[in-house]
This record gives structure tokens, sequence and C-alpha cells, in this order.
């Protein structure tokens, strides 16, 4: 479903200020994943749903969704194939409008869009049916300005408006990260639902190693650009934190991340 093929971004070239954020990144999910991505700041891990996503050009490499070769694609050209859900709550809704507006624009995602003026019935009960699953009492708020709901709202409402037309693929970018502990797991509730409900192919960016461990079938961690550590299947079931940081111990331990020390 997503094929990132030798990627390299630098910033900054040839400046004092040069920063490698992505050294010849190669990774593949299948159809359905749930990949974790965890890592320090600086160690790729935005650059790399950035340049996914079509926000940031890369140096070279190729990258690939469901077969289809998007590494030249603006971002625009991609929204058919991608949902995006931010770190910030506010990025993924319009403020001014009203819940059902900011449903219907997701809806309409990669689509003609003309200036017909309200919603058809059946587009309103489709949504509030839609917003019951989030469990949060937001069907019935159907014509309330999204700029009045709490953050964790505005957070779940917009994994849905992503997930709203089964995207190719689904970018979480440390989505909980501004939330309280309580709706932080609210949402990453609702994430984990939604995920399995449409086997959507996720990628997920978090600091928290507990949920990178918790949630998904596969787990990679980023460092200096690269991937250093991947873990699927039956080996990410018994992962803990510590075996997690003694992995990276080892690894780290070596400067030059010898291919044959990564991902064993």
């Amino acid at each position: 479903m997503l094929d990132i093929i030798q990627v390299n971004k630098t910033f900054n070239r040839n400046t004092v200020n040069e920063n490698k954020a992505l050294t010849s990144l190669s990774l593949s999910l299948n159809d359905g994943d749930f990949v974790t991505v965890i890592g320090g700041n600086g160690s790729g891990k935005s650059t790399m749903l950035n340049a996914v996503a079509g926000v940031l050009s890369v140096d070279s490499g190729q990258i690939f969704i469901d077969e289809n070769e998007v590494t030249s694609l603006a971002e625009h050209r991609r929204a058919p194939y991608i949902g995006r859900v931010f770190q910030d709550p506010m990025m993924g809704t319009a403020a001014s409008m009203s819940i059902e507006e900011n449903l219907a624009l997701a809806r309409r995602r990669g689509q003609r869009r003309g200036l017909r003026w309200g919603l058809p019935k059946r587009d309103r009960d489709f949504y509030r049916e839609k917003l019951k699953e989030l469990e949060l009492g937001l069907e019935d708020r159907l014509t309330v300005k999204t700029g009045l709901l709490s953050g964790g709202q505005r957070q779940a409402l917009t994994l849905l408006m992503a997930t709203l037309k089964k995207p190719r693929l689904l970018l979480l970018d440390e989505h909980t990260a501004a939330l309280d502990p309580k709706t932080a797991r609210t949402v990453l509730d609702l994430t984990e639902k939604m995920v399995a409900r449409h086997a959507i192919t996720t990628l997920m960016v978090t600091h928290n190693m507990k949920d990178a461990i918790t949630l998904g079938n596969r787990l990679v961690m980023f460092h200096a650009g690269r991937i250093v550590i991947d873990v699927k299947g039956e080996s990410k079931k018994e992962l803990t934190v510590e075996k997690l940081l003694s992995m990276f111990e080892k690894i780290s331990a070596f400067e030059d991340f010898d291919d044959k020390l990564l991902l064993s």
C-alpha cells in the first residue's frame, strides 16, 4: 500500500545549518498495516510523513501509494489517497464552519466542489450516523461551529473526517500529544476502533512508547533519518518498553549504524 524507496531529504544544504533529515530511507507497508513510529526529536519521523503527504519534496528516491507513484505529485493531487490528523486539533477543521459543513468538505475530498447552498437531508442523516460512532454526542450538534468544540472533540471530528472516505493511507502525526491524558486515551481508543473497522493502512507517529507498543501490528524507530528498529508480528506482541530501550542502546553504540546491526 505504501512504498518509500531510498528517499533522501536534506534541509539547508551546503550551509552551516545543513541537516540530513532522511538518509536512504526505505519502508514498505502492506494493505491494512497499522504501523507506529517512534524516535527522538529531529529523527525524521515528521519529515517522512510530510514527504509522503506531499508537503515536502524529496531530494531523491521514490514514493508509491497503492502502486501509484506520487513522488512528484503536489499535495492536493495526493488528497484522494491520504487522510491525515495533525498534532494541533485546530489544524484539521475549519473553525468558522459547522460540524456538518466540515464533514461535507471531507466527504468531497479529491472531487469537484460546487456552490450549492445547504445540505440534502440524506447527507445530514449520514453525518449524524457517523458522528454517533464517536459517542461524544456530536450527532445532536450538527450546526454548531467547530471552533466552539473542545480540543478532544475537534480531534475526534478530524479523525472522522480523515476516514470518512476510506483513504488508501492514514497519517497520524502525534495526534494526541496536545490533549490531556484522559482525552488522549479516548481519541486513541477511537483511532484503534476506526482503523480496525475500515482496515485502513495507517502510519502513526507518537512519542509515547507504551502507545507505540500497544497499538498496531508493527513498530519502527527512527534515528538520524533512518529506521533503526523494525518489529512486527509475534515479536511486537512480546515487546516491552525495557526491551525496546535495550535494543536501541545496543544499536546506538555503533556510530556507523552498520546495516548488519540494524533491524536485527
